[in-house]
């Protein structure tokens, strides 16, 4: 099995030493090039071909987001995986890169006592990401029974395999009450995206789960309340869920929905991760399953791992509904698919038709059977 090809790209020294010690201790993956800069990286490209970049976001002469931008002006769909910092400037260029063209990111060690522990820290966040964003021998040559459609950026694999049984689609004589979505690797863009294609007059509340750490999500949901037609906040405990308002997950504390004097509020707490996972995806589906029953629509975008199948069965057994997106469209169908084939999603779809699904639902619900 060849293993995977990757560019390692950053201004550090160190950095750069690090990140190729955490690879080169993995069998599956072999660092074949460094570059200091995007000038050389991009040079590097062509002369090394590898299957993956990691890219610095903050460099001289070519920073880490032009060079998504030249890279995919290239056509170059080599997914990249962007290294940040934890901080409000470190996020703002993180998403920028995203908007660009990256495939991921993972933050910098900080505040940790050794070097040890930063190889750790990198690791554990790095190299499942790798491995999630590039093909496998074994997963060539295999089928699927959805239609065909244009790959999104970065896209390299699936993360699951095995067939896809769709949940019946029960009959509705009322509308849903609320929206709720999951999504991790990929997830930014295919959410807003989602989002900017949905009725501006929006008739329930939304939810989101996006697998972001703390300082990430609030930039984000700032960054969607000021280009989307809706009001998006990084959600707060206690808030009552209004129609038309969107409610991301704060990084590094669960989102749940509960009851409270005859209206729906959010919760926020830090209890153990769900599937590696907090905020977690399956938290929110199973609280929304809880309090809206049978009036609760969920969605499960692109993202590596399985959060969000037990949740969505959650939902499925309430009586709810549940869309995911499909393989092609997908950065990595983990979450998506992982949902797909436990048989909890009632239609597998290309991330453009998502939106108009989901209005159908909302808007003219008694016609659905």
């Amino acid at each position: 099995m060849p293993p995977v090809r990757v560019l390692v790209v950053d201004d550090s020294v160190v950095v750069r030493r690090l990140v190729t010690d955490v690879l080169a201790s993995d069998p599956e993956i072999e660092v074949v090039a460094t570059a200091s800069n995007g000038r050389l990286a991009l040079n590097r490209l062509d002369q090394v071909a590898p299957d993956l970049v990691t890219l610095d976001i903050e460099m001289p002469e070519l920073d880490g987001i032009a060079t998504v931008r030249e890279m995919r002006a290239r056509g170059n769909r080599v997914p990249v995986i962007m290294f940040s910092t934890l901080t409000e400037r470190g996020a703002t260029a993180t998403l920028d890169a995203l908007e660009a063209g990256a495939s991921d990111y993972v933050t910098k060690p900080a505040n940790v006592g050794s070097i040890s522990e930063s190889l750790e820290q990198v690791r554990q966040s790095l190299v499942p990401k790798i491995k999630a964003l590039v093909p496998r021998p074994q997963s060539a040559g295999r089928s699927t029974t959805l239609p065909l459609q244009a790959p999104a950026p970065g896209l390299r694999r699936p993360s699951t395999s095995g067939p896809v049984v769709l949940a019946a689609r029960p009959a509705r004589s009322a509308p849903f009450r609320a929206l709720v979505i999951g999504c991790s690797t990929g997830g930014p863009d295919a959410l807003t995206r989602l989002l900017s294609d949905l009725p501006t007059d929006l008739p329930v509340p939304v939810a989101v789960v996006q697998h972001m750490p703390p300082v990430f999500t609030k930039q984000f949901a700032m960054r969607l309340d000021r280009t989307l037609p809706f009001r998006v906040v990084e959600a707060e405990a206690g808030q009552v869920l209004e129609p038309g308002w969107v409610y991301v997950a704060p990084g590094d504390h669960h989102l749940a929905l509960t009851s409270s004097g005859g209206r729906v509020v959010t919760a926020i707490n830090q209890e153990p991760p769900e599937n590696f996972c907090r905020p977690a995806v399956d938290v929110l589906f199973r609280s929304a399953a809880r309090v809206y029953g049978r009036d609760v629509l969920a969605v499960v975008l692109t993202g590596m791992g399985t959060d969000g199948r037990r949740g969505s069965q959650d939902v499925v057994t309430a009586g709810g509904s549940v869309v995911v997106q499909d393989e092609p469209t997908s950065v990595v169908w983990g979450m998506p698919g992982a949902v797909a084939q436990a048989g909890a999603a009632e239609e597998v779809l290309p991330l453009a038709e998502l939106a108009p699904a989901i209005t159908r639902r909302l808007t003219r619900a008694g016609e659905l059977r």
